[in-house]
């Protein structure tokens, strides 16, 4: 169901309850595993989704600010951090779980557009005409790193659609340029490849248990669960490269 503009997925299953708060860059993942980890525990999973980072109103973190129930969160290493330093997560449960790079996608049958050098990718945004990409983590460095970088930092503002890969399907942008495991099984998009090794930047994923929760157990199964190999296999077919687990 939708709530205020977040995805919250419900398990009817009776027992323990937890609740995430998770990034959408782990969405893939999370959804292949979720099942058979509320089926051979028998802890429901109500999850709700939010930016890792930035100044928008439903971030991971201005959710918890505001009194948002989570027991769990899932979101980039740099905004966990940031949750750290405030306290509202348990220190000693903080870890990363996988790692993936950054991405371009184009509508499905569009060309595909030479991003294989840095001069390559560089023509490839001067030349389109709309460009989507986060407001979170990876999106601040794009627009405070990468491309001052490449010089075409007010070229690409004024190109910038809202949202995500979702508006490449829909047509909406020409180009998305996200976490790989973000772009990848998109219906309507079509993955081009990573973004050159020169401008790269790898999003780590980590998880803690939420400071207060009174799910503590239930919690630390959840990320011990989200460290086997089982979960390894998913954030692998997601794109991601797992930091426990099959390798």
């Amino acid at each position: 169901m939708v709530i205020s503009g977040i995805v919250a997925t419900v398990s009817a299953i009776a027992g323990p309850e937890l609740h995430v708060l998770m990034s959408g860059g782990f969405s893939a993942a999370y959804r292949e595993v979720l099942p058979a980890f509320e089926r051979t525990t028998g802890i429901a999973l109500n999850t709700a989704t939010g930016g890792s980072q930035g100044p928008g109103p439903n971030t991971i973190g201005a959710q918890l600010r505001r009194g948002v129930s989570a027991d769990v969160v899932i979101m980039s290493k740099e905004g966990l951090e940031e949750l750290a330093q405030e306290r509202r997560v348990v220190a000693d449960t903080r870890m990363d779980l996988a790692q993936t790079p950054l991405g371009l996608a184009v509508r499905d049958g569009a060309p595909k557009p030479d991003i294989g050098t840095v001069d390559a990718f560089k023509q490839t945004l001067l030349q389109a005409k709309s460009i989507t990409f986060p407001t979170s983590t990876t999106g601040i460095y794009m627009t405070t790193t990468m491309f001052p970088r490449l010089g075409i930092a007010d070229e690409v503002s004024k190109k910038y659609v809202a949202g995500s890969v979702a508006a490449v399907a829909t047509g909406d942008a020409e180009l998305a340029i996200q976490p790989v495991s973000e772009l990848l099984h998109v219906k309507g998009s079509e993955f081009v490849g990573p973004v050159p090794a020169e401008l790269q930047y790898t999003s780590v994923f980590s998880a803690a248990v939420v400071a207060g929760t009174t799910q503590l157990d239930a919690a630390k199964r959840l990320l011990a669960f989200l460290t086997s190999d089982q979960s390894a296999v998913a954030m692998r077919n997601a794109g991601m490269e797992p930091l426990h687990g099959v390798k």
